[in-house]
């Protein structure tokens, strides 16, 4: 299932799993957008909570806006996390055309004007997507609350908002960017929001502490399962994944969506679910957001 648009980060999540478990059996794409992941969330708890063939994607994200409360009443306790298939990082982009050059560019417009300079991307306030639009802010020495944020119900809907020219910038994933270059879209890239250069088609695309804003944000990419989901069934899955991402082509596969190696199953998985949830309420709390 995807819990969003096509064009975005969780469709792409879908993709690799389609190709990951291509000798295993068949996957077919479900589409089921709203909230940001919230709707999928709430049916998959309350209408298919022992339903057998059915994964869900998530990524960092979908943690992001469980410790704000924003998937209604329920918390990560109520889903089987089943595995993290593989690792995006942010990225600032903008038109081809636009006056922002670099980074820095970006910076001084935020300075002078930061109501002036319209972000755009998958999600609402308090979105992975609004907090690197927001840290982006802060770095430039002005107030989140000051920003200006158009909310999409997907990067794809966001990236075609930036091409159209009605928005001036993209916080979004680099693989999102990847995919919408691959369809031919055009856009230039800033920054991406990783520790080090990405290898690959971004090779050549500057970090942002390169550009002397010390922000990154990983995105991590994974699945889950629906609550009453039997043993037998859950680990019948999570064998299949964790031997198609000991796979040699696994690497590959993870490059061609845009996407870098990461896998996370079993006591590692929930061990990262928990530290994920902890440090997202932590940012809550320093942003002035709700938080569960």
């Amino acid at each position: 299932m995807v819990p969003a648009k096509a064009g975005g980060g969780f469709e792409v999540t879908c993709k690799l799993v389609q190709a990951l478990l291509a000798d295993q059996k068949a996957v077919q794409l479900s589409f089921l957008p709203g909230g940001i992941g919230a709707v999928a969330y709430t049916t998959t708890i309350a209408e298919r909570p022992a339903q057998p063939q059915t994964v869900i994607a998530f990524s960092s994200g979908s943690l992001l806006n469980l410790a704000q409360g924003k998937f209604g009443p329920h918390t990560e306790a109520d889903v089987r996390w089943l595995a993290v298939i593989a690792t995006d990082h942010g990225v600032v982009a903008v038109r081809k055309d636009s006056p922002y050059r670099n980074l820095a560019d970006l910076i001084v417009a935020l300075r002078a004007n930061p109501r002036a300079v319209s972000f755009a991307a998958g999600g609402t306030l308090g979105s992975q997507d609004w907090f690197k639009a927001a840290l982006l802010a802060r770095s430039a020495g002005v107030s989140h609350k000051a920003i200006r944020f158009v909310a999409f119900e997907g990067g794809g809907d966001a990236l075609h908002a930036l091409q159209g020219g009605h928005v001036a910038v993209f916080t979004g994933d680099a693989a999102e960017v990847h995919q919408f270059m691959a369809r031919g879209g055009s856009l230039r890239l800033l920054a991406v929001l990783s520790a080090a250069r990405l290898p690959g088609a971004l090779a050549a695309v500057p970090t942002a502490r390169e550009q002397n804003v010390d922000l990154v944000w990983p995105t991590a990419r994974g699945l889950y399962l629906g609550p009453k989901v039997s043993d037998a069934v859950f680990r019948d899955w999570a064998d299949q994944l964790r031997r198609a991402m000991d796979r040699p082509a696994y690497s590959e596969m993870v490059q061609a969506q845009g996407l870098h190696p990461m896998s996370r199953t079993g006591a590692e998985l929930d061990a990262f679910v928990r530290d994920s949830m902890a440090r997202y309420r932590l940012l809550a709390t320093e942003f002035e957001l709700p938080k569960r």
